[in-house]
């Protein structure tokens, strides 16, 4: 079997409770090398490791953990054929454009926008009170973060090289990444690019640990381990909250994205200027990517009448055409079909696509199903539950009133987007709408479909529950996705040449701080 990487090096796995091969989704036959699933000693010896590294790595200098999260991203970049390779061996995916233009350039990255945010000290968000004699900060954890990892993005969520890894490590702390049993061997060779990178940076060499995978309870018990700093997520509701119930007693935070249908409104102008092409652009969004990603348009609002059956018919033309999505495994290929029967089960017709499970390995028909507006008021809960896959409902909205009131059925969202006339038309109802779904969704959008997520500063991939277990976090942007991993410590009258740097009269490095209310980078006096 493959080895794991624990305590600063790679070994056999430690009485394994069983063994696992990565699967190819496209034809159902396992394919590559046999990966252990950890058992109890694997899971403890990483914990140690990384609970008596962690002093250490936070007294580490920004420089030291920039230049390695710097050496990770050209690791990666120089690596790109053979992950790009194995990715898509393991998922299906692409090679392009979607694994080798988009997501790996996007991993490696969002890898260098860390260092740039630990360079500037941006995450750790100064802030100096002269006349009380209080100095604040954000600070390493000195606890060990524990990342799980998704099947939807073998890199850019990727439990050892993702926006959870480099914000934790940004943070100074080190990460102990349970990897997704979908794309083992992507893991094993991001954790390899990672390894290399601690040990040429000169970082404590148990910074970065890797498991493939554990049994379910030990993975419960991991996450209610007291010596467990916080923990990051991306995955099913049911996953993360399960995670939650076992963190929540011993009081370590869980930063977990979990579901999202992104509620879409189309109002009635805009379906008078382009009609056609939005029923073009909301086929492209729903399937891309097979339909897996969270932020999907799982949920869209159309206008009854003639332009709403217009629109609606032109869609479904364009379901009804597809082939059979390749979804990442049997196991999402199972939850979609049973999620597709649920809403079946409240009301919702399927009108384009057999919603079925057709072909070799694990695939799905893409379809699409519609329900009115006012059997959507009566079943909303069970009518927003996620269909993870190339499956979208249509709700059609008598009027402006009840797509408001249609709005404000939602639970939180990642994202919630109003597309609308140019002329204006639209303006008064996109107010009305706009205004009940702002509190529901993280990321509000106007006229584009919500499939895609910019890694940006100004960005929020997170939202109110249960798209996420915290709405004031986001997953993505440096420096407000370091913050998740950090403790903010308070000085009170501490001597300046005993606090951290960033706190000190002076300011050499030009660092950003909140002085006495105002914003500077200049020595205190």
């Amino acid at each position: 079997m493959e080895q794991v990487l624990i305590a600063g090096a790679w070994r056999a796995a430690a009485e394994p409770a069983g063994s696992f091969r990565a699967v190819d989704p496209a034809s159902g036959e396992a394919i590559g090398p046999a990966f252990p699933r950890s058992g109890a000693q694997d899971v403890e010896d990483a914990v140690a490791a990384a609970t008596a590294v962690a002093d250490g790595l936070a007294a580490t200098s920004p420089a030291t953990i920039a230049a390695f999260l710097e050496r990770y991203a050209d690791g990666i970049d120089a690596a790109k054929d053979e992950l790009v390779a194995t990715a898509h061996a393991e998922t299906a995916l692409p090679k392009t454009p979607r694994l080798a233009d988009v997501e790996l350039p996007r991993t490696s990255g969002q890898l260098r926008q860390a260092a740039a945010a630990v360079r500037a000290y941006a995450w750790t968000h100064p802030v100096i009170d002269t006349k009380a004699g209080l100095r604040a900060h954000y600070a390493p954890l000195h606890q060990p973060v524990l990342v799980f990892g998704p099947n939807n993005f073998p890199f850019a969520f990727n439990a050892v090289a993702g926006s959870d890894f480099a914000s934790a490590i940004a943070a100074r702390n080190p990460v102990i990444a349970k990897a997704h049993p979908s794309h083992p061997a992507t893991s094993r060779l991001l954790a390899r690019i990672a390894h290399q990178a601690v040990l040429d940076a000169g970082l404590p060499a148990a910074s970065v640990q890797l498991l493939y995978d554990v049994e379910g309870a030990l993975g419960l018990r991991l996450a209610g381990d007291r010596r467990i700093g916080a923990i990051g997520f991306t995955g099913s509701r049911s996953g993360g909250l399960a995670l939650k119930a076992a963190a929540d007693p011993a009081g370590i935070p869980i930063y977990a994205e979990m579901s999202s249908v992104n509620p879409v409104f189309i109002l009635r102008g805009a379906l008078r200027e382009r009609g056609s092409a939005l029923a073009q652009e909301y086929f492209a969004s729903g399937t891309m990517g097979s339909g897996q990603f969270c932020t999907n348009p799982g949920v869209v609002m159309v206008p009854a009448g003639a332009e709403g059956d217009a629109f609606v018919d032109a869609a479904a033309a364009h379901f009804a055409a597809a082939a059979p999505a390749v979804l990442f495994s049997t196991g999402v290929q199972k939850h979609l079909v049973d999620g597709v029967a649920a809403l079946r089960t409240a009301g919702a017709a399927v009108v384009a696509g057999k919603a079925a499970a057709e072909g070799p390995g694990a695939r799905y028909t893409p379809s699409l199903l519609a329900v009115s507006g006012a059997d959507f008021l009566a079943q909303a809960r069970a009518l927003q539950q996620e269909a993870f896959g190339p499956v979208s409902l249509v709700v059609r909205y008598a009027d402006a009133a009840q797509a408001e009131a249609i709005a404000r059925a939602f639970d939180g969202n990642l994202t919630g987007s109003l597309f609308t006339a140019t002329d204006r038309s639209d303006d008064a109802d996109a107010a009305r709408i706009a205004a009940a779904l702002r509190p529901r969704v993280g990321r509000l959008i106007n006229d584009k479909w919500p499939t895609g997520v910019a890694v940006s500063a100004a960005m929020q991939h997170g939202g109110p529950y249960p798209s996420t277990s915290h709405a004031g976090f986001t997953s993505v942007g440096m420096p407000a996705a370091i913050r998740r991993f950090a403790a903010l410590h308070a000085y009170d009258n501490v001597r300046d040449e005993r606090l951290p740097a960033e706190l000190r009269n002076a300011n050499p490095g030009g660092v950003q701080r909140l002085v006495d209310g105002a914003w500077t980078t200049a020595d205190i006096a």
